[in-house]
């Protein structure tokens, strides 16, 4: 976007609508305040300035979140300070997506003094330091979220076993690791083993390790998963599959803390702490039978259930977002966020696969989306009966369309020939889009300069 004016050596380019004593005070201390100007492109910097962003969040209109968005991605290098209030949108993504490129937030009422010290830190190029996520992959600010949050760092420290249940998909795999890398143990080795997937005559030979010449095969020694992971944690995910055979050599480690490879008679240490994880009821498995209950209770003795896509109410969104960003720094799409019919269906869709298939799909409507926003289409979730997903979507179209041309027109180094090419349209279309969307190409392409 274009600042209404040429950018001084020191300056503030305020997304949003300062108050009054706001915008005295900053160019009192010496920063000047520009309001940005949501239309265009482009900061207008010239070098040598010295430009911070701040984003106005306190109102957090659509439209200026789609310029703040477009400078964010456009200027990386341009530090950024967030002003919010309790009536910020914070769960939106597109909000969330904005603070996590500030440097610096603020609640209103703005302690002034305060934001003129971080603003000259910023133009001294002293840029605060932004604390990192003790959990980076458990992404949710729902209370079930913050309450699993709440028992996996209470559990971390404390060298028991613990027991993580959940239906398929909802992550307890990471849970697992969030445990071991707040623990003590977190610089020595975590050891996920997938014990659904162990042949069944090889699960005491992976599990434990075996001796040459234990049997037919058995040509050299081999350590086993639980001894690899000596000093650090083993994670036996699906244990309600294991074999009952296995379940008792393994309830002997928990038991003594020692190991006997197959085709030996030696007893083994192994300082290992053990994560469980299953979809399976395991009460009811121990009365069937399947699983011994005397394991049951050396497992269990710290126990968490991690929530159900479904009962995250207010994540789905946030998550998409999430895993459609951390998509897009590996792979080139046109797609940046989603739409608000695609908005509207995550939430309403039940998610049985739960987070995997949110990532699945999110992964997939960033292959096929021809659009920077995402639809329903893409995402192929279906629209709840007796409504339509284009009802109230005019504006979100036209914005699409906006950015999808400027895109175009970046790519191909503003050839006008080569952008209508790949749009599929004639050249004349791509003039008439560009002014029906108030763009001049030479100030584009001087801009991209």
């Amino acid at each position: 976007m274009v600042v209404a004016m040429a950018l001084p050596r020191r300056c503030v380019v305020w997304f949003g609508r300062p108050a009054g004593a706001e915008r005295d005070e900053l160019e009192h201390s010496g920063w000047p305040v520009r309001v940005a100007d949501v239309q265009a492109s482009g900061v207008g910097a010239r070098n040598g300035d010295v430009v911070v962003a701040l984003a106005d969040l306190r109102q957090g209109d659509d439209a200026t979140l789609q310029a703040m968005e477009g400078m964010v991605a456009e200027h990386p290098g341009v530090p950024w300070i967030a002003l919010v209030s309790p009536e910020t949108p914070a769960h939106e993504p597109r909000v969330t997506s904005i603070l996590r490129d500030c440097m610096a937030v603020f609640t209103s009422p703005i302690d002034l003094p305060r934001l003129r010290d971080a603003l000259d830190r910023l133009g001294q190029g002293g840029v605060p330091a932004r604390s990192k996520p003790d959990m980076p992959g458990l992404v949710g600010s729902s209370q079930a979220m913050q309450a699993l949050r709440t028992s996996l760092r209470k559990y971390a420290p404390v060298d028991l076993p613990v027991l993580i249940t959940g239906e398929t998909g909802t992550g307890k795999e990471v849970a697992a690791r969030a445990v071991h890398q707040l623990s003590p143990r977190a610089g020595r080795p975590f050891v996920a083993i997938n014990c659904g997937a162990l042949p069944s005559n090889l699960v005491q030979s992976e599990l434990f390790g075996h001796e040459r010449g234990a049997f037919t095969g058995a040509t050299t020694r081999r350590i086993g998963h639980i001894e690899s992971a000596c000093g650090g944690t083993v994670f036996l995910d699906e244990i309600g599959d294991l074999p009952l055979d296995a379940q008792t050599n393994l309830l002997r480690f928990l038991q003594e803390g020692t190991i006997v490879r197959v085709g030996s008679s030696q007893s083994l240490r192994a300082d290992v702490r053990v994560l469980a994880a299953t979809h399976v009821d395991m009460e009811k498995a121990v009365a069937a039978g399947r699983f011994r209950q005397d394991l049951y209770y050396r497992l269990n003795v710290l126990r968490v259930q991690i929530p159900a896509l479904r009962e995250r109410e207010g994540d789905v969104e946030l998550l998409a977002q999430h895993f459609l960003d951390g998509f897009r720094e590996h792979h080139d799409c046109h797609a940046r966020a989603f739409n608000v019919a695609a908005r509207r269906a995550l939430r309403e869709f039940p998610w049985p696969g739960n987070v995997r298939e949110l990532v699945n799909r999110v992964q997939r409507a960033a292959v096929v989306a021809d659009d920077t926003l995402i639809g329903v289409g893409d995402l192929d979730l279906p629209v709840r009966p007796g409504r339509s997903p284009v009802a109230g979507l005019d504006r979100a179209r036209v914005s699409a369309e906006r950015d999808a041309l400027v895109a175009c027109l970046r790519e191909t180094r503003f050839n006008v020939s080569e952008c209508a090419r790949r749009l599929g349209i004639a050249r004349v279309t791509v003039y008439r889009l560009c002014k029906k969307h108030g763009l001049a190409l030479d100030e584009l392409a001087q801009a991209a300069r």
